[in-house]
C-alpha cells in the first residue's frame, strides 16, 4: 500500500482540474495590542503588516497548484480592488483564470481579519450571496464547454455565495458525464438536491447530519453516510476531524480511515485540502479508498500549518514513509 501511494503521488505533477465555485480574498491584518481605544472599550491594534491569500474555492486551485497540478478556476468577482489583488495572488501561483468572470452587481467575496499578538480579534466581510445573473451562467457553461476535455477531473467548490446555481450544476454535471469526467464536490447543506450524480461529496460531520436530519455522533455516521449514498446517488466521504474519515461507496463497501494524531494549529482550509488531494489522486489513476487515504494524510498535515498554508508533494511522501 505505501508504495502504491508513493506512485500515485508521482503522478499528480501536471495533471488538470477545473475548479469551479464561489472565490475569496482572506485579507490578514497583523499588528500589536498594547492599549484600549478612550473612544470605546476595544482593542487598539497597531498594523504593522498587511497580507493576501486566495481563499474559498480559490484556494482549493492554490492546494492543487501546490501539490504539483494545474489547476483551472472558474468562478466570479467583483469590479474592485480585491478583484486585482486576487487574480494577482492566482496568478502568481500559476492559477489559469480564464474562467473568472466580472459581475458588476457584486463585490468581490473578501474576508478581512484583523490579528493582534497572533490572535483573531475581528473578521470583516463583504459579500453578497444573490446568484450570478443569466448572462454569467451563460458565459461560464461555454467555458466549460471549451475546457472540459483538456481537464482530468471536476471540483465544484461550494461556499454558497452565489456561483454554485442549479442550472450551472446541472449543466456541468451533464457535461461531466458526457465526457466521462468525474465530479468532486465540497458541498454546502442547503444545496443538497444540486449534487445528485456526482462522483463523489465530502461533507464534514456537522454537514452530513444537516443534509441527512439525523444528529450528529459517533454512531451516526453510518446512518448519515448511508442515507446520503442513496438519496445522491453518488460516493460519499465524511471528514470527521480527528476522528479521521468515514468512505462509503457505491459497491457497499464502507471504510472507516482514521486520523494520525497531531496538534492542532488550524482547521481553516482542510476541507480544500481534502477535495483538492482527491481530485489530483484520481486523476492519477487511483480508487477513492486510495484517494481518502492520500486526503487524510494531507489533511493531518493541513491542521498542524496555521492559516491557509497549503501542504506540498514532500511533506505528503514524508508522512507516507513515517508509517
Amino acid at each position: 500500500m505505501k508504495q502504491r501511494l508513493l506512485r500515485i503521488l508521482e503522478q499528480f505533477k501536471n495533471k488538470k482540474i477545473l475548479v469551479i465555485g464561489d472565490i475569496m480574498l482572506d485579507k490578514y491584518l497583523w499588528g500589536d495590542v498594547s492599549r484600549i481605544s478612550p473612544e470605546a472599550p476595544v482593542q487598539v491594534v497597531n498594523v504593522l503588516r498587511e497580507t493576501y491569500e486566495a481563499g474559498g474555492a480559490a484556494n482549493v486551485a492554490s492546494n492543487i497548484s501546490a501539490l504539483t497540478g494545474k489547476a483551472f478556476m472558474a468562478g466570479i468577482a467583483g469590479n474592485d480592488d480585491a478583484k486585482n489583488i486576487l487574480l494577482e495572488e492566482l496568478n502568481k501561483k500559476g492559477i489559469n483564470t480564464e474562467g473568472i468572470f466580472i459581475d458588476r452587481g457584486k463585490p468581490t467575496t473578501q474576508k478581512i481579519r484583523i490579528i493582534g499578538k497572533s490572535q483573531q480579534l475581528l473578521r470583516v466581510d463583504y459579500e453578497k450571496k444573490d446568484h450570478v445573473h443569466k448572462d454569467i451562467e451563460d458565459r461560464m457553461i461555454s467555458f466549460f464547454n471549451k475546457i472540459i476535455k483538456q481537464v482530468d477531473v471536476i471540483i465544484i467548490s461550494d461556499y454558497a455565495k452565489g456561483v454554485i446555481t442549479p442550472s450551472i450544476c446541472d449543466k456541468l454535471i451533464q457535461m461531466a458525464k458526457e465526457h466521462s469526467k468525474a465530479v468532486i464536490v465540497d458541498p454546502k447543506p442547503k444545496h443538497k438536491d444540486l449534487y445528485a450524480n456526482v462522483t463523489l461529496v465530502t461533507p464534514n460531520n456537522a454537514e452530513a447530519s444537516e443534509m441527512t436530519g439525523i444528529e450528529d455522533g459517533d454512531e451516526a455516521v453510518l446512518e448519515m453516510g448511508t442515507k446520503l449514498l442513496k438519496s445522491l446517488n453518488a460516493n460519499v466521504l465524511v471528514t470527521r476531524g480527528e476522528k479521521g474519515m468515514s468512505l462509503f461507496e457505491k459497491d457497499g463497501s464502507t471504510t472507516h480511515i482514521p486520523a494520525k494524531a497531531k496538534e492542532v494549529y488550524s482547521i481553516i482550509g482542510a476541507g480544500d485540502t481534502v477535495v483538492a488531494t482527491i481530485a489530483l489522486a484520481i486523476a492519477s489513476g487511483s480508487n477513492l479508498k486510495e484517494a481518502a487515504t492520500l486526503a487524510n494524510i494531507a489533511a493531518g498535515i493541513k491542521v498542524g500549518k496555521i492559516g491557509t498554508a497549503s501542504v506540498s508533494i514532500e511533506e505528503i511522501k514524508r508522512e507516507i514513509e513515517s508509517i
